[in-house]
């Protein structure tokens, strides 16, 4: 049994190494909305839920997001892109984490600490443009360094 066992383990690592990139996955998926993920760091996966697609719209929403630091957070910066048939057509930058700007939980963590968040995120926006497009999210530290990035797929129908 320990044999298999062992044997299961490498062929996993095996897959792992062998592959290429992330796979994709569903954040939500309902009738008009869809939502959808890669993490672009060749490195590093991580989790991200919602409860419902649906609670997206009315501006504040429940998630679950997870991952394990490879780099420490004293400075946190995110850029988000918005990509309509290849082209950009919006960009949004804004500070996170740093001296006078702590809006996150985990500024301040250190490489290899868990981070966890579940919890109320409130986006900002009116509503979800409508359409198919990808939203390319990338976090970098005071480093320059990626903390996490991801390309979201959004797929929107919803009618306001």
């Amino acid at each position: 049994m320990k044999t298999s066992n062992a044997l299961l383990f490498i062929l996993v690592l095996l897959y792992i190494n062998a592959s290429t990139e992330w796979p994709t996955h569903t954040v939500c998926k309902e009738d008009n909305l869809e939502i959808y993920y890669k993490s672009c760091d060749p490195q590093q996966d991580f989790a991200l839920s919602i409860d419902h697609c649906s609670d997206i719209a009315t501006h504040t929403f429940n998630i679950r997001a997870a991952m394990v630091l490879r780099h420490s957070i004293k400075e946190l910066y995110v850029k988000l892109d918005m990509i309509m048939n290849g082209k950009r057509i919006l960009t949004y930058s804004e500070t996170l984490c740093g001296p006078g700007h702590s809006k996150l939980i985990f500024c301040g963590k250190k490489k290899g600490e868990h981070v966890y968040y579940e919890g109320p995120v409130t986006l900002g926006i009116k509503e979800i443009p409508q359409g198919d497009y990808t939203v390319s999210a990338k976090l970098t530290n005071q480093d320059h360094v990626t903390v996490a990035c991801a390309d979201f797929t959004v797929k929107n129908y919803l009618d306001y």
